[in-house]
């Protein structure tokens, strides 16, 4: 492990959890690689005052933050939904330092921003904060839903602001996104990923997990589904305070893999389950970036795997070197903030090739325990229940075996139970619509080892 410590940025510690130790002719290297941040300061990942092109005012702010809220006709039905959307947004708004920019927008087929409504972004302070709620009695029920305007919306606001590199956004929903096609918000997700990242929520029981899923995914935020009205304040709250807890943006996980080795995939596995394979960018010979979004004090695990060429015994070679870095400012080259390696050593030695480390272990059944609630999930509303039996009878199996509690509470509101270390469950009678939605969409919650 290798600390690189910058003046202004959090602490970053790369620790590396492998058997490095394999058969002879095998080359599958897997490795959970912890990467935890510490202290820093809240400068939106820059040295406070820098940017692409040179010094900000001493009032520069440090980040942006943009609430988009449903207002389409059904949150109406009841009038709780608004009335809990106003006093949420109201809360998130009461959350907002000092100094950051901030704006609301209220959704439907399109997208209006209420506040300040120039089509900037205000600055926070006791006196916009108090426009700002006022501004929400401008919020009202009426209209359709198109989430990818919101979006489009949202990055229009935040591109006003580009010295700002910590950009968040949270969006609201309590229904599908019925007033623009799949593909149209599809294309706003491409278009606008990588510019913020976005806490999505649904209120209620009518919306679409995986929609909402798609957005956070791709703009590396979390879902969740607030089944009552009355519980967005605090949600709300909790939500902002981690996006004003953010001290740096635009971290990439960087894999330089030797000659002859690919990397497999890599998966974000705590805190929760995130498959970034896919969104690799190149960064120079046999070398690729994988986005992480934005940090604060906090701690995250990875699970990369490697394929490297096949060695005889007594060989022992660099599989990957695993690096955090900050996209370079103009002109100069990135920032390398931690550092680890990921190494393969070939042996005849049976014992040492065999053992599985505890860690990989471990993730790879918290990675088989969200896709085996979601797949028992969707083969229920399918109506096969013999598979969706089997599916969340091994999603018990590995929950109680994981000590993940969480989600093996959330799994007792769906089946019964009969024997949690075999995974023998029976489908409950009348599974409320909330219960079985609060399962999927936790479903990608995971526990870190046990110590």
């Amino acid at each position: 492990m290798a600390t690189l410590a910058k003046p202004n940025l959090p602490r970053f510690d790369v620790d590396i959890f492998q058997n490095a130790f394999l058969a002879d002719g095998a080359r599958e290297v897997n490795a959970i690689v912890t990467v935890t941040a510490t202290g820093g300061g809240t400068s939106g990942g820059r040295p406070l005052g820098a940017t692409d092109s040179g010094p900000l005012d001493a009032g520069a702010h440090s980040a942006a933050v943009v609430i988009m809220v449903d207002c389409s006709g059904s949150m109406d039905y009841p009038a709780s939904k608004m009335r809990g959307a106003r006093e949420a947004t109201a809360a998130a708004i009461d959350t907002v330092r000092d100094g950051v920019a901030f704006a609301v927008v209220a959704g439907t087929h399109e997208a209006r921003d209420i506040y300040p409504g120039d089509g900037t972004l205000a600055v926070a302070s006791a006196a916009t904060r108090a426009q700002a709620k006022e501004a929400l009695r401008r919020l009202s029920a009426a209209g359709g839903t198109a989430m990818g305007t919101w979006l489009a919306k949202a990055d229009t606001l935040f591109l006003t602001r580009r010295d700002i590199a910590i950009r968040h956004a949270i969006l609201l929903t309590d229904g599908k996104n019925e007033h623009e096609s799949p593909a149209d918000l599809e294309r706003v997700i491409e278009r606008v990923s990588g510019h913020f990242t976005a806490d999505c929520r649904g209120v209620g029981t009518d919306w679409r997990v995986d929609e909402l899923r798609k957005i956070s995914s791709a703009l590396l935020g979390t879902v969740d589904i607030v089944a009552e009205p009355s519980g967005l304040a605090e949600d709300f709250r909790a939500m902002m305070e981690g996006a004003m807890g953010k001290q740096v943006a635009d971290v990439a996980l960087r894999i330089w893999t030797p000659a002859n080795a690919v990397v497999t995939f890599v998966k974000q596995v705590a805190p929760t389950v995130e498959d970034l394979t896919g969104r690799r960018t190149e960064a120079g010979p046999r070398a690729g970036d994988y986005p992480t979004g934005s940090w604060g004090d906090e701690s995250r695990d990875y699970h990369v795997c490697v394929e490297v060429p096949a060695a005889a015994v007594g060989n022992e070679m660099l599989a990957a070197r695993i690096s955090l870095v900050l996209p370079p400012l103009t002109g100069s080259t990135p920032e390398v903030l931690s550092q680890g390696l990921v190494k393969a050593v070939w042996t005849d030695d049976l014992a040492s090739s065999t053992r599985i480390s505890p860690q990989v272990a471990h993730y790879t059944g918290q990675a088989e325990l969200a896709s085996s609630i979601q797949e028992g999930l969707e083969a229920h509303r399918a109506g096969d229940v013999d598979r969706a039996t089997a599916k969340l009878g091994a999603a018990v199996r590995i929950a109680h075996a994981t000590g993940n509690e969480g989600t093996f509470k959330l799994l007792q509101k769906v089946v019964d139970v009969v024997d949690p270390k075999e995974g023998t469950v029976r489908f409950r009678k009348n599974v409320s619509e909330a219960d079985s939605m609060t399962l999927e969409t936790r479903s990608t919650k995971t526990v870190r080892v046990k110590k």
